[in-house]
């Protein structure tokens, strides 16, 4: 119809309509026309009518905000019989996207787990390196809470390039002790240890400082738009970084010298 006549219910109920039976009634016989405020768009989706609604999240993260949401609909908005409804967005990828990380990073850490088994030679080395990786991890978690960053994506994806960063540098130096004594053919010692942590100190810094100084601004525009998956991943890693390094440094060489173990030298009986 022309646009003039659109507004007008005389002539819009004055529209013939045709039965499948060949039968002729004006529209205004089958049906009230009148002139009200409604939608002026009806969208249909897989043959079903569908409404949209949506919101934009501040002051909170979106994950809570959906969980409360879905909670209150549930309680205080009863559907009639046919209708469902659906929350997606933001909320609904990160969701997705954070079910198949955990997935993914678990068969990961099972490889992971098996090839270490291979590199270090003995189950105490082994061990040594797993539980080496909950204490440096730390340092993501204290930082997340120092700054009040949610647990993201982001800040899972933190945690996983964290937990690698942290392993190479454990391996590295325990490959290292493993070449002083096999290799080189020195006694195991705690002069030994102090070596090998001597002379793993400058790659370990040097990986962590400039891990550290390409990560910082990032970090520092974590609640700026476009860094809410950059942000909270730099923050997690700046954070595991300086335990992660200090443990390396420190806490790895003194419980290898306590119960590690390389070649015939056994690091539990070795006197300190």
């Amino acid at each position: 119809m022309p646009p003039a006549d659109r507004g007008d219910p005389l002539t819009v109920g004055d529209l013939l309509v045709q039965s499948a039976g060949g039968a002729v009634a004006p529209l205004r016989a089958l049906a009230d026309v009148e002139v009200v405020s409604a939608r002026d768009v009806i969208r249909h989706e897989g043959g079903r009518r569908r409404q949209t609604i949506t919101s934009h999240v501040e002051g909170r993260d979106v994950t809570s905000f959906v969980t409360d949401l879905e909670d209150r609909l549930s309680r205080e908005v009863p559907l009639p019989s046919g209708t469902y409804r659906t929350i997606g967005g933001a909320a609904a990828a990160r969701t997705t996207a954070t079910r198949d990380l955990l997935a993914h990073a678990t068969f990961g850490v099972l490889g992971v787990i098996l090839l270490l088994a291979i590199v270090a030679e003995h189950w105490r080395n082994l061990a040594i390196l797993l539980l080496n990786l909950p204490c440096a991890l730390a340092g993501g978690v204290l930082a997340v809470a120092a700054t009040g960053t949610a647990l993201s994506l982001g800040a899972l994806v933190g945690f996983v390039a964290l937990f690698g960063i942290t392993l190479r540098n454990a391996i590295m130096m325990l490959a290292h002790y493993q070449h002083l004594i096999g290799t080189e053919g020195l006694p195991w010692s705690a002069a030994t240890a102090i070596r090998g942590a001597t002379d793993r100190l400058l790659p370990i810094l040097m990986t962590a400082l400039v891990t550290g100084l390409g990560l910082l601004p990032v970090a520092l525009a974590a609640g700026q738009p476009g860094g809410e998956i950059d942000g909270p991943m730099a923050i997690v890693i700046l954070g595991g970084l300086l335990t992660s390094t200090a443990l390396n440094l420190l806490v790895l060489p003194t419980l290898a010298l306590r119960y590690g173990r390389f070649g015939d030298a056994d690091l539990s009986t070795t006197p300190s």
